[in-house]
């Protein structure tokens, strides 16, 4: 298994952030779907103000570049990343229309 850490930014407006939560704690089924068939076992979000860490486990095959071809041929999770880019912004020193950013492990304790 592998585990994987990502980062975001939210507007940074309290109603846009309030609603941001509303939408993940009924999150759609369609793309609960895609996340479960894309190799992904377990996903957390973390929100500290208008910032985001979402903690990924996956299975040993996971691939980002598969997962994205995948959502990127399903219109649910495409209508679902439109309306949460309505939330977002995107982090300096992202590549160009870049959302969720792979963070670098720089410690671990076991």
């Amino acid at each position: 298994m592998n585990r994987y850490c990502l980062t975001l930014d939210l507007i940074d407006d309290p109603e846009l952030i309030r609603a941001y939560d509303e939408h993940h704690a009924s999150v759609w089924p369609g793309v609960l779907e895609s996340i479960k068939h894309s190799g992904i076992l377990t996903m957390a979000i973390y929100r500290f103000g208008n910032r985001l860490v979402m903690i990924i486990e996956a299975a040993e095959d996971f691939s980002f570049e598969e997962k994205a071809a995948a959502d990127a041929a399903n219109e649910v999770v495409q209508e679902w990343e439109r309306l949460m880019w309505t939330y977002q912004q995107q982090l300096p020193g992202s590549k160009p229309g870049e959302k969720w950013v792979l963070m670098n492990k720089i410690f671990e304790y076991k």
